[in-house]
């Protein structure tokens, strides 16, 4: 069993610990509910075994509840200055490599799928490489993130990125479409690249985020001048972006026997217990790899499809959303009341409008509960998003957490807004119409006087 003694050499959370330790796990954040570290996995997948591993340290080290981010990062909560370095040294007996630096993200299931145009890793690996051999180093913002998509099945369009590569096939061969990213604006294409080119493209336009100053992103950069540097002579960029998000729970067949069952936690979060039984049977069941996916995803490999039947189930009576057509995977939530900033229980509120708004649940659009105005959990646009608020809960429509709000409820009467809003959709919908396009249609007045009034 994982002990959260600390070791006689361990060091101070904000203090350099081993080599190749993650920077949260040196510098956690103070949340509402402890110490918060972020783990980014170096490797493409880890062992059932590794994560047992993992949320058994949770549980020793902290509160035992285990997170997987949107961006497919895992969180561990509740811990304390004390039990962070004995979680440090627990991931590394686990063989955990945990990466570091500028976040370079790859799809779950790079160099796995065989309908990517092409597998981004050596590329992802060499742009690291250039990273980390740079002198002087790169000072760049600590969020600044670079995405690198072999446009497979399990695509990363819809996770926001400073800078994205995205596999083109052309009459010329493969060549990979350069993007500058940003939440204030869309992505802005700048080139389209033979791969030995991308290296030394990404490692210019790094160079000048470095000296626009360490809190530079994408978003300041300037697009039309760095379109003139690398693609003068191109006409215009491809606007073909991809399938649709997709969701990763579900069975996933590729072909050759290669089934991925895929689950993803219920708002985000589940209990290590949980985890640790799923992932026992899970193995026993032959699974051999587990990859972590955006949208809070767990992608396990190795299963047949009898044994990832079987798996599904398991998943479903810990608590895991096995189906797309899960209403709660349409609900984007925050730590909630963990976290020392919220003002509204995110989980009681999700819950709450899993029971009371199946028609706004269709999959149509997801709506955001944030416990603040940060807007962690989705800081994109949403056409429903409740805040909470010092003495109730405003509601923002198509915008952001942080925008001014639509209409406001108190406390006390928010299960009849959402009934409200639900009530609106069911009752104006056309036949075979979405929620969103409902929505849409029907107007901001009419959302208002729904979530007010209901």
């Amino acid at each position: 069993m994982t002990s959260c003694a600390a070791p006689r050499s361990q060091t101070e959370p904000g203090q350099s610990m081993r080599r190749g330790a993650c920077p949260s796990l040196a510098a956690p954040m103070q949340t509402g509910d402890g110490l918060l570290v972020r783990l980014r996995p170096a490797t493409d997948g880890l062992t059932p075994a590794q994560v047992r591993a993992l949320a058994r340290a949770a549980a020793a080290c902290g509160s035992g509840i285990i997170e997987v981010t949107a961006r497919g990062n895992l969180q561990v909560r509740g811990l304390t200055a004390s039990s962070v370095p004995a979680l440090a040294a627990a991931i590394g007996e686990a063989g955990i490599a945990v990466a570091t630096g500028v976040a370079i993200e790859t799809p779950p299931l790079a160099g796995f799928d065989p309908g990517e145009i092409a597998d981004p890793r050596p590329l992802a690996a060499a742009l690291r490489a250039a990273i980390a051999d740079r002198r002087p180093a790169l000072a760049l913002a600590p969020k600044l993130s670079i995405v690198i998509d072999g446009r497979g099945r399990f695509h990363l369009r819809d996770v926001a990125a400073d800078l994205r590569l995205e596999a083109l096939m052309s009459d010329n061969g493969l060549r990979w479409l350069l993007s500058l990213g940003g939440s204030a604006r869309p992505e802005r294409s700048v080139a389209l690249l033979e791969t030995e080119r991308v290296v030394p493209a990404v490692m210019e336009i790094l160079a000048e985020l470095d000296g626009l100053g360490a809190a530079a992103r994408g978003r300041d950069l300037d697009a039309d001048r760095i379109r003139q540097r690398f693609s003068a002579d191109l006409g215009a960029f491809p606007t073909e972006r991809g399938a649709l998000p997709f969701l990763p729970a579900g069975i996933h067949d590729f072909g050759d026997d290669r089934i991925v069952l895929g689950i993803a936690l219920a708002f985000a979060q589940t209990d290590s217990a949980d985890l640790i039984a799923f992932l026992h049977r899970a193995e026993e069941l032959g699974a051999t790899e587990i990859r972590l996916a955006p949208r809070h995803g767990i992608l396990v490999l190795g299963l047949s499809s009898e044994a990832a039947v079987a798996a599904q189930g398991i998943a479903l009576s810990h608590g895991f959303l096995v189906a797309a057509d899960d209403s709660r995977n349409h609900i984007a939530t925050c730590a909630g009341l963990a976290c020392a900033s919220a003002l509204m229980d995110t989980k009681a509120a999700a819950r709450l409008l899993v029971e009371v708004g199946a028609e706004l649940l269709d999959g149509s659009l997801t709506i955001h509960l944030s416990g603040c105005t940060k807007g962690c959990a989705r800081p994109t646009v949403s056409r429903l998003t409740l805040v909470g608020a010092p003495s109730g809960y405003p509601l923002v429509v198509n915008g952001t957490a942080c925008v001014a709000p639509s209409a406001y409820r108190d406390e006390n009467g928010i299960g009849t807004a959402l009934a409200g809003l639900n009530a609106l959709v069911r009752e104006n919908k056309d036949a075979g119409e979405s929620a969103l396009s409902c929505l849409t249609r029907l107007g901001t007045a009419r959302i208002v006087a729904a979530f007010e009034q209901g």
